[in-house]
C-alpha cells in the first residue's frame, strides 16, 4: 500500500532515524563502531511504494555474546552474586524502579510498534498497556509466594523452609509479532526470581528496545540484564556452546529451538521455556451460533494478519452448514478494512516479512493445483507489502496450507461429516496448543470437550483461541510449548524449589532463631510483604 507523507499523521510520521549504536553488557551502555544492519519498515512514506528506512543496529558477533555470557555469569557469580542473593522486597524495588521508567515511553514503543511490525494503533498501545500490567501483576504474584514460604513446617522431626530459589543464567529470545509483551513475558519473571539474563530482541521489533535501554541500565545491578543485537545464529550459538546457560527461554519456532539446544553441550541441565508454533483449529458444530461463530472466527484466523501463535489456522466446518459459514464469512473477509496501523477501524495492516506476500502466494497457489478454491472476491489480490486474505476450500491434507504453520493472511477451510475426522487430525498433528470448539447442543459437546482437553491445554468454547488474561496458563503439548508461561506459572518456570532443613533438636533450634533475630539470612527469614 503506497500512501503520500502529508495522509500520515503528524505524530505518527518517521521524522528522525533511531541509528542505535551502543549495546547493554555489564552495566555498561558500550559503544559500537562496527558494521551495522538497517532496520525497514514495509510501510511507506512516499509515492512510488518504497520501504520506509527506521534506523540500523550493531551487527555483534561473537566476541560480544561471549562478554555478554562473562557479565551474566559474573552477576550471578555462582549463586553469590548481589543478585541471585538479594532480599525480595529489593529486587521487586528494582522492578518497579524499571516499570516507573518504560512508562515514560509509551509514546515512542508504541510508534515503533506500528512501523516496525504493522500493528495497528489500538494493538500497539494494547500490548505496551498489557506489558506494564503483566509487569506489576508479576511484582504482586511474587509477593504471594514469598509470604507463602516465610513460614517453618515440620514432618517427621524435621523442620524444613521452603522457598523458589533461581537457575542462574537465562538466554532470552523473543519473537516478532508481540517484541514487547511476550518477550517481557519471558524476561521479567526470569529477573524478579534471581536469574541474570542474555536477552536478544527479534528480527522485527529490534528498535523499540532502544527507548528502554536506559531503563534496563539504570534499574537493575551489573550484569543482571545483558542486551545484545544482531543475528541469533551469530550471538547466541556460541553462548550456548560454552553450556554455561542454565535456563533456555524462547517464544518462536521449534527450528530455532531444536538447533540452540543441540549446540549446548550438556542440555539434560538446560531448562526449557518455550512457546513455539500452532495449528490451532475451529470446530464448528451444525447447531453453532453463526452470527457468533463467524465474529470469533474472523479474530481468531486474521487478527493482526493471522501473525499470531494462538490464531486459528484451520477451520472445520459441519457439512450441514458448510455452505452458510463460507459465504458469510468469505464476504466478511473482504469486507474488512486494509490500511497503514494509525487508520481508524483498520483491522488489516502491512506484513512486515517483505517475503511473507510470495510466500502465502505459494501455499494459495499449491492449494488450488491440488483441488482447493479461492472462496471470497478478494483472496490473494497484492499489494506492495500485503496479500489479501484467501479463504480457501476444500482443502486437503496434501496441501502444503494444511500441513504448514502458515502464520499470515490465509484461512484453509475442510469440512467433515463425522466429529472422529478432525479429533483423528489433531491426534495425528504436531501440535497442541488450543482449539475453539463452536456449538450449544450439551450432549454433543461434553464428550468433546473432555477429549480435547486431552489433545491440546486450552479448549475455547464458542471463543477464538487466544493467550490472555495473562493469569491464565499459557502452555502447549508436543511441538508447541515447553513450560507453562502465566504471571503465576512463569515464576515457577524460572526457578527451583530450595530449603533449609533441620532435626528437631535444641541446638537447631536455638541456632535458627538467632539466624532469624539477626536478619543475617535473606534466605531464612520470615518477614511478610504487604
Amino acid at each position: 500500500m503506497s500512501t503520500e507523507v502529508s495522509i500520515i499523521p503528524e505524530e505518527f510520521q518517521i521524522k528522525n532515524e533511531i541509528h542505535q549504536k551502543t549495546y547493554l553488557i555489564n552495566g555498561e551502555l558500550i559503544s559500537w563502531k562496527g558494521s551495522t544492519t538497517e532496520v525497514y519498515s514495509t510501510i511507506s512514506s512516499s509515492v512510488p511504494y518504497k520501504r520506509t528506512l527506521l534506523g540500523s543496529i550493531p551487527d555483534l558477533g561473537e566476541k560480544e555474546a561471549l562478554m555478554a555470557l562473562e557479565g551474566a555469569l559474573k552477576a550471578y557469580d555462582q549463586g553469590k552474586g548481589t543478585w541471585p542473593t538479594m532480599k525480595v522486597r529489593d529486587r521487586i524495588e528494582c522492578m518497579e524502579k524499571f516499570v516507573t521508567q518504560m512508562k515514560t515511553k509509551r509514546e515512542e514503543v508504541v510508534k515503533l510498534l506500528m512501523w516496525e511490525i504493522g500493528k495497528s494503533l489500538p494493538d500497539s498501545q494494547k500490548e505496551f498497556d498489557r506489558t506494564v500490567d503483566y509487569i506489576y501483576d508479576t511484582i504482586e504474584d511474587y509477593k504471594q509466594l514469598d509470604r507463602n514460604s516465610a513460614k517453618f513446617q515440620q514432618h517427621e522431626g524435621v523442620y524444613a523452609h521452603i522457598r523458589r530459589g533461581p537457575l542462574g543464567v537465562v538466554l532470552c529470545l523473543g519473537p516478532y509479532n508481540y517484541p514487547l509483551n511476550e518477550t517481557f513475558a519471558l524476561l521479567i519473571p526470569a529477573l524478579i526470581m534471581g536469574n541474570t539474563a542474555i536477552f536478544k530482541p527479534a528480527k522485527f521489533g529490534v528498535l523499540l528496545i532502544t527507548p528502554l535501554l536506559e531503563a534496563f541500565k539504570n534499574s537493575f545491578p551489573k550484569g543482571v540484564v545483558n542486551i545484545l543485537f544482531g543475528r541469533g545464529r551469530t550471538v547466541a550459538a556460541p553462548i550456548m556452546k560454552t553450556g554455561k546457560v542454565d535456563v533456555l527461554a524462547l517464544i518462536g519456532n521449534s527450528k530455532s529451538a531444536n538447533a540452540l539446544q543441540d549446540q549446548h553441550p550438556k542440555s539434560n541441565r538446560l531448562r526449557l521455556v518455550l512457546g513455539l508454533e500452532a495449528k490451532n483449529p475451529a470446530i464448528i458444530l451444525p447447531d453453532a451460533d453463526m452470527d457468533l461463530t463467524i465474529e470469533e472466527c474472523l479474530t481468531g484466523t486474521l487478527s493482526f494478519n493471522g501473525q499470531r501463535c494462538t490464531a486459528l489456522k484451520i477451520v472445520y466446518v459441519h457439512e450441514d452448514v458448510q455452505k452458510k459459514f463460507l459465504d458469510e464469512f468469505a464476504a466478511r473477509v473482504d469486507a474488512m478494512k486494509f490500511g497503514n496501523p494509525w487508520e481508524k477501524g483498520v483491522k488489516l495492516t502491512p506484513l512486515p516479512e517483505p517475503d511473507k506476500p510470495s510466500y502465502i502466494q505459494e501455499l494459495i497457489d499449491d492449494a488450488l493445483a491440488k483441488g482447493a478454491k479461492i472462496i471470497n472476491k478478494k483472496g490473494g489480490k497484492h499489494f506492495d507489502n500485503y496479500i489479501w486474505p484467501a479463504v480457501l476450500y476444500p482443502v486437503t491434507k496434501d496441501m502444503r496450507v494444511y500441513q504448514e504453520e502458515q502464520f499470515g493472511p490465509v484461512i484453509p477451510v475442510l469440512s467433515f461429516q463425522d466429529i472422529e475426522e478432525p479429533l483423528d487430525d489433531m491426534a495425528a498433528s504436531n501440535y497442541g496448543q488450543q482449539v475453539s470448539l463452536f456449538g450449544r447442543d450439551v450432549y454433543a459437546l461434553a464428550p468433546l470437550i473432555d477429549t480435547l482437553a486431552n489433545l491440546v491445554c486450552r479448549v475455547n468454547l464458542n471463543s477464538s483461541c487466544q493467550r490472555g488474561p495473562d493469569v491464565y496458563p499459557f502452555t502447549g503439548r508436543k511441538d508447541s510449548a515447553q513450560s507453562t508461561l502465566s504471571v503465576h506459572d512463569a515464576l515457577r518456570s524460572f526457578s527451583i524449589r530450595t530449603f533449609l532443613a533441620f532435626k528437631d533438636n535444641e541446638i537447631n533450634k536455638e541456632t535458627v532463631n538467632q539466624l532469624l533475630e539477626t536478619k543475617l539470612s535473606n534466605f531464612t527469614s520470615t518477614e511478610y510483604i504487604l
